[in-house]
């Protein structure tokens, strides 16, 4: 019985033997390098024996991995026995679907897939230049923040080109085509749709979650969106994307032919039902699905009939669950417990998910895995998480990201530029960059990206029609005056902030911390954001003007704070002198003290008395006195009706007018006739400048602006300045003819 394993043993040590020995002789002997034997250098036996040690090591491993793939077939097969006969439970959802990568052609790589790491993964990839199509819900002014930056992330990282389709509400649509238009990224489409058509499809359901009805319209994307789209990666406010996009836009090539749409696993035990004592979810396989991130195969989906598919599925499920805890992630859920096959499971990094008490560590061990973080939490940046504060610096790492970097070529992806673009593109090249003013007219036709109406805004028109708002503009350093004015003038504000995004941020944090901000919402925020070198003050006053929801206008400065009542005394102004069928401009006569803290006046008598002790003064009356003279503050002081005065050269009063005003005019940057050219062009088109008798306004002291500085100091910039002044009465003697001769006349007497 021992003689034949005997023989077998000694075939074995003499083969190992042989290869010992051949071995040997290689090294001895053979392969050469440069000319010289590998055993004249030291060195390079040493990097063979490295090598050998590395090949061993990768031989180790490759029977390692071998071993965990046939452990794994062996798993499939016996979970596909179950697929008939789904069993609910802790086990995720491998059970019923394919993983995230596993397609047709590649089942074999599923062990390490499963593993999401991102380097284990097959990745595929989209192709140069093909478009890719993102869909979002997007109502109010909240969630278009939002929605700025995730479309930052996106654009950090993408190369290829990119269709935005947005359902929006009426504010949304305004802001967002805003910001979009103004912001002019190449390669970048943009859609609307009117999310108020889609709300008969859905306001059926009824629905507990926070998102109210917004949060059931992805289940309408089919017929929402155009009937040639194929395919479309739909994706909730709060999401951030650390890769690009493209790599998820290529697992739609993973997709079966039964697959229409990818999920990620829910990373919570919601729909375990183990939360709480009779909690009881809708329906889903094992832990269900999170749809913060779907990858929605349209032409799939209008094939098997989807709009009706997912309706049964919601009437029968309502007739239990009464309600939606969770919007259309409850239905789609319930949906795909009885549809399983459609369902293409995506590695959980594609979506991880922040809210608390998940399982979203175990979808990364280190940054290069993830890939979209998700913060599907009601607490959002303050969820509880062991990580963190490494997400929220990576997420406000885009919020403050400065946008206008993102507005980069796509090199070897043709697009067609857009008009607004072409535009701007025929005026810089027709400027003269030898110019000594080239910078100042470059200014004038530079377009600023605009964020409208970046904190919550609510105004309701008054029955008269006589309402009115404050119109201003401000910079970072004039941040500490809007309190003030909030307490001064109760009527609607309209306030164009001239911002870095980071700044716009600063901002956002000041005003929701601030009581008195935050309990006004008929206040419009216009952010226009930071580009260029020069203060752009009449284009950012212009954004203020453009978005006023009143007939009439106050046009003032930030830096003023009017007189406790001014709000309501206007409106009757405007009646009594029958504002709405003339030309008028109230002149609200302004004063300024040098004083930090004013006990302000409360009435005109008490402004008279303390202008004669010295506590106030006429404004600008020691260094700018033509500014407001034309106001006549003699006449003011003893006036008991409203008067007329007239034009005069380098008259810069602050003015109530109708809000179909000239706008003010873009060329005159930072400091130097920015409110001197409007006031000339409403002349020009014959308002009558009325004095009001029981008005008045102060300046409150602050450092000097940096605009003003560089007028002081540069003789360049005054040259500029007056090279500006004499385009402007050329064009407005172009536009108004010989009436305007007269303002020449007038500069040309100084």
């Amino acid at each position: 019985m021992l003689c034949p394993c005997r023989g077998k043993l000694k075939l074995l040590v003499g083969s190992l033997s042989f290869v010992i020995l051949f071995t040997w002789l290689y090294l001895l002997v053979g392969n050469s390098e440069n000319g010289r034997s590998l055993l004249l250098s030291a060195c390079l036996v040493e990097s063979t024996e490295a090598r050998l040690l590395e090949r061993d090591v990768l031989a180790s491993r490759v029977r390692e991995v071998e071993e965990e793939n046939r452990q794994i077939r062996l798993q499939l097969s016996q979970s596909q026995g179950l697929a008939a006969q789904p069993v609910e439970g802790n086990y995720g959802n491998q059970q019923w679907v394919a993983s995230a990568d596993t397609g047709p052609e590649d089942a074999e790589n599923t062990a390490e897939e499963r593993a999401n790491h991102s380097e284990c993964s097959r990745s595929p990839t989209a192709e140069k230049c093909e478009l890719i199509h993102v869909a979002c819900v997007c109502a109010g002014h909240n969630a278009s923040r939002d929605v700025v930056t995730l479309v930052k992330s996106i654009l950090f990282h993408r190369r290829n080109p990119l269709h935005f389709h947005f359902i929006t509400d009426t504010v949304a649509n305004q802001i967002l085509s805003t910001l979009f238009q103004s912001w002019m990224v190449p390669s970048v489409q943009v859609s609307f749709y009117d999310a108020d058509e889609l709300k008969s499809e859905v306001s059926w359901i009824p629905n507990k979650h926070y998102s109210g009805i917004y949060g059931l319209m992805k289940l309408t994307l089919t017929k929402a969106l155009p009937s040639n789209l194929s395919k479309v990666i739909v994706l909730d406010t709060d999401i951030t994307f650390a890769t690009d996009i493209a790599e998820l836009w290529a697992i739609f090539r993973k997709f079966t032919e039964k697959q229409v749409i990818g999920l990620v696993e829910n990373q919570s035990d919601w729909y375990l039902g183990n939360l709480w004592k009779n909690h009881k979810p809708w329906p889903a396989l094992g832990r269900g699905f999170n749809t913060g991130v779907i990858l929605l195969y349209l032409e799939r989906l209008r094939r098997i009939g989807w709009e009706q598919m997912w309706r049964l599925t919601a009437e029968r499920e309502l007739m239990s669950m009464l309600s939606t805890s969770l919007a259309d992630q409850d239905i789609f859920n319930a949906f795909i417990k009885q549809n399983p096959v459609l369902v293409h499971q995506l590695p959980c990094f594609w979506n991880v998910q922040l809210s608390d008490h998940t399982r979203s560590e175990q979808c990364y061990t280190e940054v290069s895995d993830l890939k979209v973080i998700h913060w599907n939490s009601p607490k959002k940046l303050r969820v509880k998480n062991k990580h963190v504060e490494f997400f929220r610096n990576l997420y406000l790492t885009f919020l403050e990201y400065d946008g206008n970097l993102l507005r980069r070529e796509l090199f070897g992806c043709p697009s067609q530029a857009s008009s607004e673009s072409t535009v701007l593109q025929h005026a810089l090249e027709e400027l003269d960059e030898d110019d000594q003013c080239y910078d100042f007219r470059r200014e004038r036709i530079m377009v600023h990206r605009v964020h409208l109406y970046f904190l919550q805004y609510e105004y309701t028109p008054t029955d008269d029609g006589t309402d009115i708002t404050l119109v201003a503009q401000l910079s970072m350093d004039r941040l500490q005056m809007l309190e003030a004015i909030c307490k001064h003038w109760e009527g609607p504000i309209s306030l164009a902030l001239y911002m870095s995004d980071a700044e716009a941020q600063q901002f956002l944090r000041y005003a929701q911390a601030s009581e008195v901000l935050k309990n006004r919402k008929n206040v419009g925020y216009h952010i226009v954001y930071k580009e260029g070198q020069f203060y752009p003050v009449n284009l950012v006053r212009n954004v203020a003007l453009r978005n006023v929801n009143t007939p009439y206008v106050f046009l003032t400065d930030v830096d003023f704070l009017p007189m406790y009542g001014l709000y309501d005394y206007l409106r009757k102004s405007i009646v009594q002198l029958d504002m709405a069928s003339t030309k008028k401009a109230l002149v609200v006569p302004a004063f300024e003290t040098l004083r930090y803290r004013l006990s302000f006046p409360k009435s005109k008598a008490e402004l008279l008395s303390m202008l004669d002790m010295g506590t106030l003064y006429t404004f600008r009356y020691h260094v700018w006195t033509k500014g407001h003279a034309p106001t006549n503050y003699a006449k003011w002081r003893t006036a008991t009706t409203p008067y007329k005065v007239e034009w005069e050269a380098d008259f810069e009063p602050y003015v109530v007018v109708r809000r179909d005003c000239p706008e003010y005019d873009h060329r005159f940057v930072g400091f130097g006739w920015n409110k001197v050219s409007h006031i000339m062009e409403l002349d020009a088109q014959e308002y009558d400048f009325i004095v009001l008798p029981n008005a008045f306004m102060i300046h409150m002291p602050h450092a000097p602006s940096f605009d003003i500085s560089k007028f002081r100091s540069s003789p360049s910039y005054r040259y500029c300045l007056t090279t500006l002044k004499d385009e402007f009465h050329q064009d407005l003697s172009r536009k108004y003819g010989s009436a305007a001769l007269k303002y020449l006349t007038a500069q040309r007497n100084i």
